[in-house]
């Protein structure tokens, strides 16, 4: 009998130890999905209004630099450890866009 209970309690743990590694990770994913074209369509000299329509309200609103509007997208598919990321940056001057910076690279820190 202390043989089964032993073999019983080993073909469990060994269940458990092969379940525990099958984890599912979940996609993360953060920020304005961007449409190339959509991007594209941003022109120097159109509102604020104009450029909230055509891509949604920004990420980063920041209250130091009010003329300038951050597109923040970050992408990481559960399993995997390759992320991707990007980063459009619209600046404005008298409420009129007069600058377009797309695919800033993130700076990792340390």
């Amino acid at each position: 009998m202390t043989d089964a209970r032993f073999s019983r309690r080993t073909l469990l743990t060994t269940i458990a130890t092969l379940v525990a590694g099958c984890v599912y990770r979940v996609d993360v994913q953060q920020g304005n999905l961007l449409d190339d074209v959509d991007v594209e369509g941003v022109k120097p000299g159109m509102t604020r209004s104009q450029v909230r329509f055509l891509l949604g309200t920004p990420v980063v609103q920041d209250p130091f630099h009010k003329d300038r509007w951050d597109y923040v997208y970050y992408f990481r598919r559960g399993g995997s450890r390759r992320e991707e990321k990007r980063w459009l940056i619209v600046t404005f001057t008298d409420d009129k866009v007069t600058g377009i910076r797309t695919d800033v690279p993130f700076d990792r820190p340390g």
